[in-house]
């Protein structure tokens, strides 16, 4: 009796087991169905209330209604490097005590933003307004140009052409090279022919004459012996006459002057003039090339700027740019500039080792009187400076082209900056442009509060 009754429990149980499943399978269907038939439902009823709507509307405002589209989104612009230059071409960016510049066009007005150094820049507007005050030593030209070496942008230009008021000196490209060319001359050798600040060449005469008879490599008594280095830091003309002429021959100096940018136009988003190089068949020719003694290489202060940043940036010089950022009057960006690396003359072993020759020009060479005291400065001691001097009369005899480009920069190259002045002193010298120079690098450095760097 007890086995029937627990046989019987069991199957009861899974009877209504089964039952149950059946259950719950009958209701998922029905939730289904349901579900499925809300949805058509639904659809249905909301492409009848769109269609109404739709002819409403199209009752009301008619086929097209213009409130039924959304805005829109507004597209960035790229303005073009050509464009840019034609836009900003009658912005008067040289002597300018600000950052940033409003610019208006028949259609739209602009806002740019430069990283130009308000501070130096005052410093430099400041000397410039106290030249023009001489009677004498007043310079019949001038133009200071400062670079950041580690991002391309212009920080500072100024200066002045007194026979020609609206001209911008700091993009003119008609002054001589004169001795700046032994930067090229110098980093050729080191680069190609393994020259370093040591190398011990030679030379017979005066150092700053170049006759054909101190173009050999004949020694006598009479014969100097100096560094590479040494001749550099004193600007020793037929050291690098030699240089030009016999060591790196006319492909070499023409290759590197190449390399360096001459003849040609960097994508820059203001306009200056290309360097002027050309090499004839003439021998002698190529020992006045190789140290500057002609007044037929010519360059623009920028251009010398490129010529150093290409030095102490590891041997690659960067594209100047002087603008920031545009912005529309609608403040929609259409310009945002970019870092760029414009030629890449020399290895970055032959960059460090043209440092180390630079600096010799600051120490103890042609420079070294303007930048006397300059290890026991508060400021110029904490920096790495170096540079190269130059000067050529013009044709007229009228005119002494004075030049210094060269550089500043902290110990960790965290800033650098790059610096070229050019001076065209009249009857009377006034102050130097190595003068000049260092007191750019020198109000650039000064730690003073609130600055803009």
């Amino acid at each position: 009796m007890y086995t029937f009754k627990k046989e019987n429990s069991w199957r009861q149980h899974q009877s209504d087991f089964i039952l149950e499943r059946r259950k719950r399978t009958l209701l998922r269907s029905s939730t289904r169905v349901v579900t499925l038939i809300g949805l058509i439902t639904g659809l249905i009823i909301g492409g009848v209330y769109l269609f109404n709507l739709d002819l409403t509307l199209t009752k009301k405002t008619g086929p097209s209604a213009p409130e039924l589209k959304s805005e829109p989104s507004k597209t960035k612009v790229t303005l073009s490097k050509p464009a840019l230059r034609k836009l900003l071409r009658d912005t008067a960016f040289i002597n300018a005590g600000k950052d940033i510049f409003f610019v208006d066009t028949p259609s739209e007005s602009y806002t740019v933003r430069t990283r130009l150094d308000t501070r130096l820049q005052a410093s430099l507007n400041a000397t410039l307004a106290r030249l023009k005050t001489l009677t004498r030593g007043k310079p019949q030209r001038i133009a200071m140009v400062a670079l950041d070496n580690n991002t391309g942008f212009i920080k500072a230009m100024a200066g002045f052409d007194l026979d020609n008021p609206g001209a911008n000196p700091v993009t003119a490209s008609d002054y001589p090279a004169a001795s700046i060319f032994k930067i090229v001359s110098a980093a050729a050798a080191v680069d190609a022919l393994g020259y370093t600040a040591g190398t011990p060449l030679f030379f017979n005469g005066n150092k700053y004459t170049l006759y054909k008879r101190q173009l050999t490599d004949k020694r006598n008594k009479y014969t100097t012996r100096v560094t590479l280095g040494k001749a550099f830091a004193d600007s020793i003309n037929p050291v690098f006459g030699k240089i030009g002429q016999l060591y790196l021959g006319r492909d070499k100096l023409n290759t590197y002057a190449h390399k360096f940018g001459f003849n040609q136009n960097p994508d820059t988003d203001f306009d200056f003039s290309a360097s002027r190089f050309s090499v004839t068949e003439s021998d002698y020719h190529l020992a006045e090339l190789g140290c500057g003694f002609n007044r037929q290489t010519e360059i623009s202060p920028v251009f010398a700027t490129m010529m150093v940043s290409a030095i102490l940036n590891r041997g690659s010089a960067l594209v100047p740019r002087l603008v920031a950022d545009i912005e529309s009057s609608d403040q929609d960006l259409i310009y945002k500039s970019r870092k760029e690396v414009y030629k890449t003359p020399i290895a970055q072993k032959s960059a460090g080792e043209m440092i180390r020759i630079m600096k010799k020009t600051i120490s103890s060479g042609t420079a070294r009187k303007s930048f006397r005291g300059f290890s026991r400065d508060r400021v110029l001691s904490k920096l790495t400076l170096g540079g190269k001097t130059g000067s050529l009369y013009n044709k007229e005899r009228t005119v002494k082209y004075d030049w210094f480009t060269g550089f500043g920069a902290e110990k960790n190259m965290k800033r650098a900056l790059v610096v070229a002045v050019v001076v065209g002193h009249r009857k009377y010298i006034g102050t130097r442009a190595s003068t000049h120079a260092r007191n750019m690098l020198k109000t650039y450095f000064s730690p003073v509060s609130g600055a803009k760097k």
